[in-house]
């Protein structure tokens, strides 16, 4: 590798292996993924455009679809003799569609009935389909009426290879295809392998990996390594429709089947295409250890905790080929009989010990909701003060599941690893969780990936930057620190002496807020923050067409900026009419309509305190106007800035509530301010 010696910083990363990093590299999804939650939305458009299902009854057409993607599935895996259900469809259904839901209806009920209760004039073909039991085919669903366009859709998905499309992508293709307007936006909720990967990794399976390769070929080793990974125990107390437990799922099995391979290497015989023959006393469907059984997830909703439980099984059944297919012989477990736990309800409000003893549990995992403290509804923030008392109203809903997940292990050797928004590692909420999880639950963190963008393609949507954060009550000799010198590539792992609450190499320190300075300085504040509905602002040309009609307003008129008007630089206008006499106002009708259409605004509001403030609509909620110059401080700038813009302004300019402002500034506050030294204080703590 060649480079200029003044590209040496951005190239450092290359002599990685003069020291304890090394580069980390996470495998991207298939794209075929895409095309088939394209297949599905498509064959949803078909059935709601047909009125199958009613506003009031929505998961019906859920349900539906998530029999039918089994069955698309079973028809490529192995699961159903290949292409039974296609050849089915296209041998006995019309043109028209017509008939297409009695026919579905038939393979359904088949699917419910054990081989022996059979009708015996059932025709070969459904004959042939095998019983699938696990609830998936029970409930009785309403009747599709079929159309040409719905059998031509269907058809089209039938024809789709499923055996190519991973389970753990079933819950974004189901989120994306069952919600309107991300349908078309694919992806918007789709939790990545390559994200996943980094939690269950870090969380267990390198370890695995590295236990794997050291026991080489040794027999005694082999088992024990095989009964630990049997006996690993997952819980996702956010686990939507599955995905991290899929992928962790997949990943113990692919640790077990090579497990096998070494223990029965020498004693079978090799047949055609390099498969080998078990002997004779081995049975392959008991072979392996692992269930799913073992897989436990709590989820606020029906639809997506029922995806969990289908996608489950068919990562189990596309391991269990893989098994069959190393030694040659076909393997499915019919009827399904082990079943996941995934529990319906509210994982902040639910005894966790009552969908999994602790005693019996080895790592909980996820990605719980990433919702901020001033967007969470009345219901989420009654949650949080419970689990934190008052202190908790500046804490994301995130926290309650880390602080959930503290209490749960205690006494306990279990690691927990979420996916949160970085933000939870950053100013104000460090002082408040991870002061109560080190202080008070003595959790350790073991491993941290520090801020990285989280892997989402669908457009228009606003960048999410992420941490993950790995911990236990136990504390482990060398902590792992994965960080990013750029956010959207590979990260670079670091082992380290302790990771702190900020997610560096550093002693537990937290920084609180404090309303005070600490020392003898002007004290910074927010910005005004007017409540108008956007009455009193304005552009340019909005300002100029308003003192055509009103040039008696002209002298109430002052420049308005906020974060994004002061680092741009475009301009704004603010009608200000705190100061003025109750006579000025009634002279300028076209003010006088702007100060009521406040006054309305304000009493429509659903905040008491607001509705109080239609008693002065001429005033702002928050105000803040300093009589000299001062200093503006942007709350939200651009990542890739080495230093946050501050500049000073002139008392006849309003600054916004998105500006702090520091009055009476001097050069000397704005040069302590905008030091290096204070930018990486910021980085770390802000």
């Amino acid at each position: 590798i060649e480079f200029a010696l003044a590209d040496l910083p951005s190239n450092v990363q290359k002599f990685a292996f003069l020291t304890d990093e090394k580069v980390q590299e996470y495998k991207e999804e298939d794209p075929i993924n895409v095309r088939a939650v394209r297949a599905i939305g498509k064959l949803y458009e078909a059935l709601k455009i047909s009125h199958y299902a009613s506003q009031d009854d929505a998961d019906v057409i859920s349900k539906l679809l998530t029999r039918l993607v089994f069955c698309f599935f079973a028809d490529d895996t192995g699961i159903f003799n290949r292409n039974d259900l296609r050849r089915y469809l296209e041998d006995n259904t019309k043109a028209d569609g017509s008939d297409i839901g009695a026919h579905l209806g038939q393979i359904f009920y088949v699917l419910n009935t054990p081989e022996d209760g059979r009708q015996d004039t059932m025709q070969g073909a459904l004959k042939a389909l095998p019983y699938v039991n696990g609830g998936l085919f029970k409930e009785p669903l309403p009747a599709v009426f079929g159309s040409r366009d719905i059998r031509e859709t269907l058809m089209k998905c039938v024809e789709f290879n499923w055996s190519r499309i991973s389970p753990d992508i079933f819950g974004s293709m189901f989120q994306s295809v069952l919600n309107e307007k991300e349908r078309h936006d694919l992806g918007a909720h789709y939790t990545s392998e390559e994200n996943i990967l980094k939690v269950i990794n870090g969380l267990f399976l390198d370890e695995l990996k590295k236990e794997l390769e050291a026991a080489k070929t040794n027999h005694e080793k082999l088992g024990a390594l095989w009964e630990k990974i049997a006996a690993i125990t997952l819980l996702d107390p956010a686990c939507g429709c599955g995905n991290f437990l899929v992928i962790a799922y997949r990943e113990l099995r692919r640790i077990e089947l090579e497990i096998i391979k070494k223990l029965y290497k020498d004693s079978v015989k090799k047949v055609d295409e390099g498969h080998i023959t078990l002997p004779m006393e081995v049975d392959i469907k008991k072979l392996s250890k692992l269930s799913v059984e073992r897989m436990y997830g709590i989820e606020i909703e029906a639809f997506p905790a029922e995806i969990a439980k289908l996608s489950l099984w068919l990562m189990d059944h596309i391991m269990n080929v893989e098994l069959g297919t190393y030694f040659g012989k076909p393997f499915r477990k019919l009827p399904l009989t082990e079943q996941p736990h995934i529990a319906q309800g509210n994982a902040l409000s639910m005894d966790w010990e009552q969908v999994v003893p602790k005693n019996k549990l080895t790592y909980i995992l996820g990605n719980p909701p990433f919702i901020g403290s001033k967007i969470m509804s009345d219901e989420q923030r009654a949650e949080i003060a419970e689990l934190f008392g008052k202190g908790g109203g500046v804490l994301d809903y995130v926290s309650g599941w880390y602080l959930k997940a503290a209490q749960y292990i205690q006494g306990t050797n279990i690691s927990v690893a979420f996916v949160s928004t970085n933000s939870i590692t950053q100013g104000e909420q460090v002082g408040i969780l991870w002061k109560e999880m080190i202080e008070k639950y003595g959790v350790h963190i073991n491993f941290a990936h520090r801020t990285f963008k989280w892997n989402n393609e669908a457009p228009g949507k606003a960048a999410v930057y992420c941490v993950i954060v790995g911990f236990a009550q136990f504390e482990v000799k060398q902590p792992k620190l994965y960080s990013y010198e750029d956010i959207r590539k590979a990260a670079h792992e670091s082992f380290v002496k302790q990771i702190d609450a900020y997610l560096v190499d550093a002693p537990n320190v937290f920084i609180e807020s404090r309303s005070k300075p600490i020392s003898d300085v002007p004290e910074i504040g927010i910005g005004n923050k007017p409540i108008d509905g956007g009455m009193y602002l304005f552009t340019t040309e909005e300002k100029v067409e308003f003192l055509r009609k009103e040039p008696k307003a002209e002298k109430f008129f002052r420049r308005w900026i906020g974060s994004d008007e002061f680092l741009n630089g475009w301009e704004r206008w603010c009608l200000w009419l705190g100061d003025a006499r109750p006579e000025e106002l009634h002279e300028m009708p076209e003010v006088m309509r702007r100060i009521e259409a406040v006054r309305q605004s304000r009493l429509m509001s659903k905040s008491a305190p607001t509705r109080k403030l239609a008693d002065t609509p001429t005033r702002f909620h928050v105000e803040n106007i300093p009589t000299d110059n001062y200093l503006v401080i942007p709350e939200v700038s651009s990542e890739r800035r080495r230093y946050i813009p501050i500049g000073f302004e002139k008392p006849d300019t309003l600054a916004s509530n998105l500006l702090k402002v520091m009055p009476h500034a001097t050069l000397y506050h704005f040069g302590v301010l905008e030091s290096a030294m204070h930018m990486n204080w910021m980085r770390a703590v802000c």
